[in-house]
């Protein structure tokens, strides 16, 4: 074995042992000790599946409540926590001390005290006894030291601040101050109560997380990870830096299975990181690619680190709709990083790895392309209109037929695989001189798409819970494993299946034990979250932040969401992303909301959400803290902190996104119809890959200064035409606020007013809004307004609220007595937005002429 390869063998190990200790816990346990562990683990992930399943309610035993499954949960995660990662770094990583197993035993009582004592508890709600609060005390205490071991001190502190604010209240300075809560009280909403650790989060841990990370966790252990990566460099391999595409495809497609970019980074980085050197990137940009891919695995749906299963409660939104919002960002980053990779392979004149595919001419590439992506468009039309039209004629018998037919394309996959040669897991040093083939590749792995299938098809389709499409995705996924080796020696005509069915069936037990122990982090992340929520919701603290950094954005809303964006960033430093998201969102998303409102800019609650956990995210990369950063340094031998620089750079455009989409909601395709989406998506595409090569300052060729200023002027008119057409023709025309009943009925079909009210807040503090009516029902002004459930009045020319009907839209909308509405506005008709899209595509034109010039006349090299 030659120098280099011992260098990256220690390298991928020291990556391993980095996000083992961030994900896993750093003790290296043998004998019973270890044993126990990884049946508590496997226990963990049994009893998920259980409370996901059918199976209680159809026995009628082991059925668990909400808060119940809650307290189980945090019971198996702090166990974990206290067996699997040592008190201090100078700890024995051999041996659990007695101290840790005491700690276990005790936070394990103390998170069961819920399940343990449900019926007790119940009889005396808010009315704590003294062996209630002994109780709660030791569970808040070993949470925080589970935090500060699995996580870090940053959560633990945050905390314990909000902890300290809680009963410090009538001591607090000025506007900070509050009537304070009592010791019992405390311990009481925190614990006992699901308005604190065993509160939403934690909910959302438990009903979605874990399956979707044992899933992620399954998926990888069935060999679906090493698939993924082959594939990509069969497909990407040959291009002008081909490894580093290869590698943000691999990533992406890991991240649409795993929560973790640093599980990610060191997943797919092992292997593409000394590719991406050896084709001619430096250590620093190998390190950087592979981070900028991996840590936007966590906002590619279906799973987004945990967040999209916390969005769906927190802003009340189908679990479908957060996915149709988020995917749009998501896939626009990944197009947009493949540019950059390519525009850097360009920079250095680099070309790719030799391909073993057969030369083709580009019209019969394209042509089997097509032929590809036609066919597959076929057969899931088939398969939705067959099953649909098989569903009423089978009735109950449907879930059978669909099972057995599944079981029949399952079998023909792997039978057709069996005809290639099978996936082997390369030594990343090894000497690569030929890719493999893309059509063997593919066709060797199609089985491990059916889980996939079936996951989207459940939540997608039969509009199943995220819960349960998870529990059938990840029984799929088990009855591959256990099936696919014995299977395909048939097919392969080898003996011994016994073997084979035996590594299967370690396989699962391996996979259920990584979900489980990859959980441990969210698990506790998410309950010591709901501290925060918990104090925030005991406290009014939400309403006192609301107007502090509404004083500090000095009511202006951009300044707002730059101060959110850099509180996302610091307290990501510190925090998981899942935490960081719960706190940030409870925090400041109803501000932005509000403070959007009352400068007439109304703005999604989904977006402001999207917003926050954007920024949590790039936390994963900015230094001086970005894991994700100091795991792919540990791989590719560079400075860790030059790594962070680099990968924030390449992901501005991840932090561009979430402002334009603020502005710009139909990036989120909200109320936006097929064909103009797809529009959108073809556009908002060429915009950010320009924006890409104006941050890169290379397009065609190097990019002088100006022609940088124009590219980046070119994608913001791509991306915000509404911008330069508000500055040209006025978006309303403005009517009299006593004619707002003339508005409704003025209004075109679809259509809705704006109205800007002044009036005085919950707190009577004087407040200026702006709130939108959709279309009332009604033939006339006078009955579009008592359908509305409002009574205006005139005095003293001003327009004024006399009355509000109880439960009425109009009451719903915010309208209150005594309110005075000051404007009242109609969406003014004027020209397409879009038609600004004209003189930008010109002006770049322009910019590539100019470009294309300078390069024939010094002869630069072009694109591969």
């Amino acid at each position: 074995m030659t120098h280099s390869d011992t260098h990256s063998d220690d390298a991928a190990e020291r990556a391993r042992q980095m996000a083992a200790s961030a994900d896993t816990g750093g003790r290296q346990l043998t004998g019973w000790p270890s044993r126990l562990i990884l049946l508590l683990a496997f226990c963990w992930s049994a009893f998920q599946l259980w409370i996901a399943s059918p199976l209680p309610y159809m026995l009628g035993f082991g059925v668990f409540g909400a808060t119940e499954a809650r307290s189980i949960h945090l019971a198996f995660a702090l166990v974990l926590a206290f067996l699997s990662y040592p008190a201090l770094k100078r700890s024995p990583k051999d041996r659990v001390p007695l101290p840790d197993w005491a700690m276990a035993l005790v936070a394990a009582f103390a998170a069961m005290y819920l399940y343990i004592f449900y019926d007790q508890l119940a009889t005396r709600p808010g009315n704590p006894i003294t062996q209630d609060v002994v109780v709660g005390i030791a569970g808040l205490v070993l949470l925080l030291e589970g935090t500060r071991r699995a996580l870090g001190p940053p959560l633990m502190i945050v905390a314990l601040v909000f902890l300290g604010y809680s009963l410090a209240g009538p001591y607090m300075p000025g506007m900070l101050a509050h009537r304070g809560v009592s010791f019992e009280a405390l311990i009481n909403h925190q614990w006992l109560t699901s308005q604190g650790v065993f509160g939403i989060a934690l909910g959302v841990s438990t009903s979605f997380v874990f399956l979707f990370v044992l899933f992620g966790a399954l998926l990888e252990k069935a060999g679906a990870g090493n698939y993924f990566i082959k594939v990509a460099f069969s497909m990407l391999g040959h291009y002008r830096g081909g490894p580093a595409k290869a590698a943000v495809v691999a990533s992406g497609l890991t991240g649409l299975i795993s929560g973790s970019s640093i599980a990610n980074t060191v997943t797919t980085g092992t292997f593409t990181i000394p590719m991406m050197k050896k084709v001619g990137f430096s250590p620093v940009k190998a390190g950087a690619v592979e981070v900028g891919s991996s840590v936007n695995g966590q906002i590619m749906p279906p799973v987004m680190g945990a967040a999209a299963f916390l969005m769906v409660e927190y802003v009340g939104i189908p679990y479908v709709d957060v996915i149709k919002h988020a995917f749009l960002p998501a896939v626009i980053s990944y197009i947009a990083l493949l540019y950059i990779v390519h525009l850097e392979a360009m920079k250095a004149g680099m070309s790719g790895l030799k391909s073993a595919n057969p030369p083709k001419p580009w019209v019969q590439k394209i042509l089997g392309f097509l032929t590809g992506l036609i066919g597959i468009m076929g057969l899931s039309v088939a398969v939705y209109y067959g099953l649909g039209w098989l569903k009423p004629l089978l009735g109950s018998a449907t879930p059978w037929v669909v099972a057995i037919l599944l079981a029949l394309v399952y079998v023909g996959l792997l039978k057709l695989g069996s005809n290639y040669p099978e996936l082997e897991h390369d030594h990343p040093d090894s000497d690569i001189s030929e890719l493999p083939q893309t059509k063997p590749t593919v066709m060797v792995g199609l089985h491990f798409l059916l889980p996939v299938v079936v996951l989207v098809w459940c939540l997608m389709v039969e509009r199943l819970s995220p819960g349960l499409s998870a529990f059938w995705a990840t029984v799929m996924m088990i009855l591959i494993m256990v099936t696919q080796r014995p299977i395909d020696a048939v097919f392969r005509g080898r003996g011994q299946l016994g073997q084979a069915a035996r590594a299967g069936v370690h396989d699962v037990w391996m996979g259920m034990i990584d979900g489980a122990r990859n959980m441990v982090g969210i698990g506790i992340a998410t309950a010591t979250a709901g501290i925060i929520v918990g104090a925030v919701s005991q406290t009014g603290v939400g309403l006192v932040l609301a107007d502090l950094v509404e004083q500090l954005s000095m009511g202006s809303l951009m300044l707002m969401l730059l101060l959110t964006a850099v509180l996302s960033l610091i307290l990501g430093m510190g925090l998981p992303t899942t935490a960081n998201y719960i706190v940030v969102s409870a925090l400041l998303a109803p501000v932005i909301v509000q403070l959007g409102q009352q400068q007439g800019l109304l703005v999604p609650l989904i977006a402001v959400h999207l917003f926050v956990f954007y920024f949590g995210i790039m936390a994963d990369v900015t230094p001086p803290v970005g894991l994700a950063s100091f795991a792919a340094a540990a791989i590719s031998g560079a400075d860790p902190i030059k790594t962070g620089f680099q990968a924030f750079w390449y992901s501005l455009r991840t932090a561009a996104l979430p402002f334009l989409f603020i502005f710009n909601t139909d990036l989120l395709l909200i109320n936006v119809d097929l064909w103009h989406g797809i529009l959108i998506f073809v556009v908002a595409t060429l915009a950010m890959l320009i924006f890409a090569a104006a941050t890169q300052g290379w397009f065609v060729t190097k990019s002088r200064w100006y022609e940088t200023v124009l590219l980046l002027l070119v994608a913001f008119t791509l991306f915000r035409p509404g911008y330069w057409q508000d500055m040209i023709v006025s978006p309303w025309n403005d009517l009299p606020p006593a004619q707002l009943g003339q508005a409704l009925e003025r209004a075109d079909a679809g259509e809705s007013v704006r109205v800007a009210i002044d009036g005085l807040d919950d707190y009577g503090n004087a407040t200026h809004f702006v709130v939108e009516v959709p279309p009332v029902d009604g033939e006339t002004a006078q009955d579009k307004l008592d359908n509305l459930g409002l009574m205006l009045h005139e005095a003293d020319g001003k327009t004024m609220v006399d009355m509000v009907t109880w439960g009425s839209e109009a009451k719903e909308l915010g309208f209150d007595l005594d309110q005075t509405i000051t404007a009242v506005r109609l969406p003014a008709d004027r020209f397409a937005k879009e038609w600004l899209w004209a003189p930008a595509m010109i002006v770049l034109a322009l910019i590539v002429l100019l470009q294309r010039g300078r390069r024939r006349k010094t002869s630069e090299p072009t694109a591969a």
